[in-house]
């Protein structure tokens, strides 16, 4: 198999939770490699700041402020790239949220959140970029940032929701595999499921208990990095294979690149 980031020189690629962590180090990864890159999130001056430091790269890296919980705000986005840019050939949906509080006291409306940027957003985001690579003829990638936490329920406390979340995420891969192979698509979708990773959820959190961080800083972690060379690995290989499901662990936890590849 030959892998060729090639044919993605040039396209338009949207990467939501762009600011920091995982999100940041996909866009930076694919501008690397060429790609015309819509980094969406909150925080957009944390993008515009490295756009400027990527300048002298092969592609271009954008921000585009949208809180990813209202809908309105994503088709905003959308709207802007393919005004701006061109149609989207390439969508990373990476936003996500977690609050750290028990399932039997917490919040309903941090509940709720989590459920929005989680789950919504996700499928608001991919409905959008699916329309357009059937609109165009596009054989698009779609990317699910997901977590392991979306096949098995971590023993971390004070996730609630999260890792429901997640397994809705893996169910939601393979209901959009199957939705594109009846209509006869050959858009790609991939879920990548990352171990601990380095990031502002995790250890790098300011407002987390001291139980939870010891928990996370005693087990081997991965840097976001890890995660952008496993997206670059799913879009650089060949138009008929399609990398379903990425599991990305650390050495020491368990088998570092689990991949399982259909065709």
């Amino acid at each position: 198999m030959v892998l060729s980031m090639d044919r993605w020189v040039g396209k338009v690629a949207i990467v939501t939770g762009a600011s920091s962590g995982i999100g940041a180090a996909i866009a930076d990864a694919l501008v690397e490699n060429g790609l015309l890159v819509v980094g969406v999130a909150r925080r957009n001056e944390l993008i515009e700041k490295r756009a400027k430091e990527l300048s002298d790269k092969k592609g271009k890296l954008y921000a585009f402020k949208a809180d990813l919980s209202r809908e309105d705000e994503i088709l905003s986005a959308f709207k802007w790239t393919e005004d701006n840019l061109g149609h989207v050939h390439v969508l990373v949906n990476n936003a996500a949220f977690l609050s750290e509080e028990l399932l039997t006291e917490g919040n309903t409306e941090t509940w709720r959140r989590g459920f929005d940027i989680n789950v919504i957003a996700l499928c608001v985001a991919t409905r959008e970029a699916v329309k357009i690579m059937r609109k165009n003829d596009i054989k698009g990638h779609i990317v699910h940032i997901n977590s392991i936490s979306g096949h098995e329920v971590v023993a971390l406390p004070g996730s609630n929701v999260y890792s429901a979340t997640k397994f809705a995420v893996t169910a939601l891969t393979e209901t959009l595999r199957q939705e594109l192979n009846t209509l006869g698509s050959k858009i790609k979708v991939t879920s990548v499921s990352p171990g601990l990773v380095v990031s502002e959820m995790t250890v790098l959190a300011k407002d987390i208990s001291d139980e939870r961080r010891k928990i996370m800083e005693d087990r081997p972690i991965l840097q976001a990095e890890d995660i952008a060379d496993g997206v670059v690995y799913v879009l650089s290989t060949p138009e008929h294979v399609q990398v379903h499901e990425l599991t990305i662990k650390p050495v020491g936890e368990s088998t570092s690149f689990v991949s399982q590849i259909n065709t």
